[in-house]
């Protein structure tokens, strides 16, 4: 008889931290402990994790961080996030928290300074190969590119527990394009909240039936003469942030860091579990603790 494949849950931790944080923050309520810590982040992050263990049953589990504004995308391009504002202060304090609190479940923090969550998300998923089905939890739409047979995506919506899955095929349905080319998508359209511009002018719109008509950039730039005349100098204007546009858009899928699938095994300690949420001033979250066998 074969054996069950492990499904692994890859969650981009900053995506739900940064989500959970804001619906609060907006009424000023940042549950503010007797240390004199905020906690409203950590407290939502938490709800949104234990929502989507529930939702989804994985096998295993880990999350995934960005280590640092720096990158090897900002070395390539001054402007890359450029536009972002620091972290608001009650934040800050947030960021140590959260990933004490992932630990308390004993699922593993990922990071590697210079690269971004996605990267180590996209490294970890593909490295598993066919060897776990896996789906990531996240509010960010670059990850889609990394969907396959293997790899699903589950997309946050507003509240808790509400996600927007995409499969392979439900992607397609939605884009007209295969995965993969939402890369040269994005290196047309640029992308406003990373402070890319891409080649000025053309949308998501003309992006897509670029692609849907010539695959990739380099069959769009082959048959250039076949593009109306306004397409073709908007496209010539701009080639260099194109091709620049595309290498920050895409996920990379060989960083090195080291992860063992064995050690994301999820399976905690309740006592431990509650112990941290003691420390930390939670109440109310033990009800969502009862999803799983525990260590």
């Amino acid at each position: 008889m074969n054996e069950k494949k492990p499904s692994f849950m890859l969650v981009d931790g900053m995506a739900l931290l940064f989500r959970a944080y804001f619906a609060t923050a907006v009424t000023g309520q940042f549950m503010i402990n007797s240390k004199g810590i905020p906690t409203n982040g950590v407290y939502g992050f938490v709800k949104h994790f234990l929502t989507a263990v529930s939702t989804f049953n994985p096998s295993h589990v880990a999350v995934c961080w960005d280590m640092g504004s720096k990158t090897f995308r900002t070395d390539m391009y001054d402007g890359y996030k450029a536009n972002r504002p620091d972290a608001p202060v009650e934040l800050i304090p947030q960021f140590d928290l959260v990933k004490e609190m992932v630990e308390a479940f004993d699922v593993p923090n990922i990071g590697l300074a210079g690269y971004e969550a996605d990267d180590c998300i996209g490294t970890i998923a593909k490295g598993v190969g066919g060897d776990a089905s896996v789906r990531i939890i996240t509010g960010d739409q670059d990850i889609l590119q990394l969907i396959d047979e293997h790899i699903t995506v589950a997309l946050l919506q507003k509240g808790f527990g509400n996600y927007l899955v995409h499969t392979k095929d439900t992607f397609f349905e939605a884009k007209g394009i295969l995965p993969k080319q939402m890369i040269d998508l994005k290196a047309f359209m640029g992308d406003s909240s990373d402070n890319y511009p891409g080649v000025k002018g053309i949308g998501e719109k003309t992006a897509l039936k670029l692609l849907q008509q010539y695959e990739h950039i380099e069959g769009v730039l082959a048959n250039l003469e076949l593009l109306t005349k306004g397409q073709r100098q908007k496209i010539e204007q701009d080639l260099e942030m194109l091709h620049l546009s595309r290498q920050l858009a895409e996920i990379k899928c060989d960083v090195p860091i080291q992860y063992d699938i064995n050690k994301a095994i999820f399976q905690f300690n309740r006592d431990k579990v509650m112990g941290k949420f003691e420390e930390i001033e939670f109440r109310g979250l033990h009800r969502f603790l009862d999803i799983k066998e525990y260590a």
